[in-house]
């Protein structure tokens, strides 16, 4: 399903093709590990986060970037005269820890990398100065230290104009957990829906082409009087605190899934023969549902393309799926048990919208 996205340079049928041609090459080296005396978890290949053992400790590990919102915090520092940079400091490091956290670990370390089409950009004291604020920030909400990173100047490569903000971390399992990587997952186990507060780090690109097509551009106001640009900017939510709560409350997960890229399609990125079935759908923030309906986008493109209110998936046995509600309300966090896994075919259904995914809409490994 490439959809609206692709009109704007983002095809993820394309995508997927080079990550699998990718994971087929990495695959090879696994063998190498062993002169480490250590192991690599083959079915981590494909999911959000890389697992291997060392030590006996089983660890995480994953690079990430924040895409294209970097540019909507220069186009709205541009239009307001307002600096959100700290903003995508934290968004670029929820990128990063969320993947991590998806395979059931905790973040340990995280990497910054910050590349430039030129060295100016840094000279621009304001920004720079928002933008480490708010990785440290987000790394505070994480848990995890700022190890390092790396500023590269990349002219002809990069614009002038904007940065790009990515970087990578380390993981590892709460005490008395191995890694979730979905071997535990049964027909029966209830999905917990867990709140985005809003675009999140991806869609940007399509964000962007809406907002520009607005009659003030990211200046334009929503119907609660709430500007486009503000609220495209709202800081991502972190999840470590919740997979915090869960491993205290010895609630491991049978899967957990980071709603990014695919929207609720990722609900399905088990390469397993279930079926994912969605009764209960969180509130959608309202600059989602502004995106929507200027892109006219239908609810099928739109749930498989922005996460839609749910940031992230908690799957459980039935028993305990209230138990999950509670720890995501501990942390701050809205939070819904919103369907369930049953035996047939892979694929994600939401039939109060009329919506059926198939498995060959997301297929990242093999």
């Amino acid at each position: 399903m490439a959809g609206q996205y692709d009109t704007v340079g983002v095809d993820y049928e394309i995508l997927d093709g080079s990550k699998r041609a990718a994971l087929a090459a990495a695959a090879a080296t696994s063998g190498l590990i062993g002169q480490h005396d250590g192991r690599v978890l083959e079915d981590s290949r494909g999911a959000s986060a890389f697992v291997l053992e060392l030590g006996g400790q089983q660890l995480a590990f994953v690079v990430e970037g924040l895409g294209t919102k970097s540019i909507l915090a220069r186009k709205w520092l541009e239009a307001s005269g307002e600096d959100r940079f700290a903003d995508i400091g934290i968004d670029a490091v929820a990128a990063i820890v969320n993947d991590i956290c998806s395979v059931g670990a905790l973040p340990v370390v995280v990497n910054a990398y910050f590349a430039t089409g030129r060295s100016d950009w840094h000279a621009n004291g304001t920004a720079l100065t928002s933008l480490l604020r708010g990785w440290r920030d987000g790394c505070e909400q994480a848990g995890a230290v700022w190890g390092g990173g790396e500023s590269p100047a990349l002219p002809g490569l990069l614009s002038d104009a904007d940065v790009e903000v990515a970087g990578a971390a380390i993981g590892s399992m709460p005490a008395g957990w191995d890694a979730v990587l979905g071997e535990d997952l049964r027909a029966g186990d209830a999905i917990v829906l867990v709140e985005s507060s809003g675009l999140h780090a991806n869609g940007a690109s399509l964000a962007r082409s809406v907002a520009e097509s607005l009659p003030a551009g990211l200046l334009t106001e929503m119907p609660s009087g709430e500007r486009v640009g503000d609220a495209l900017l709202r800081p991502s939510v972190i999840y470590a605190p919740l997979l915090t709560e869960l491993s205290r409350r010895d609630l491991r997960p049978t899967y957990l899934s980071h709603v990014t890229g695919h929207g609720l399609r990722k609900l399905m990125r088990p390469p397993r023969d279930l079926s994912y079935v969605i009764s209960a759908l969180p509130p959608v923030p309202e600059v989602l549902e502004e995106l929507v309906r200027h892109a006219g986008l239908d609810s099928s493109d739109a749930y498989g393309t922005f996460n839609m209110g749910a940031g992230f998936a908690v799957y459980l046995p039935q028993q305990r799926a209230e138990e999950a509600v509670e720890a995501a309300a501990a942390c701050g966090r809205r939070a819904w048990i919103a369907g369930h896994v049953e035996e047939g075919d892979r694929r994600v259904e939401i039939p109060d919208l009329g919506i059926v995914y198939s498995g060959s809409e997301m297929k990242l490994s093999g």
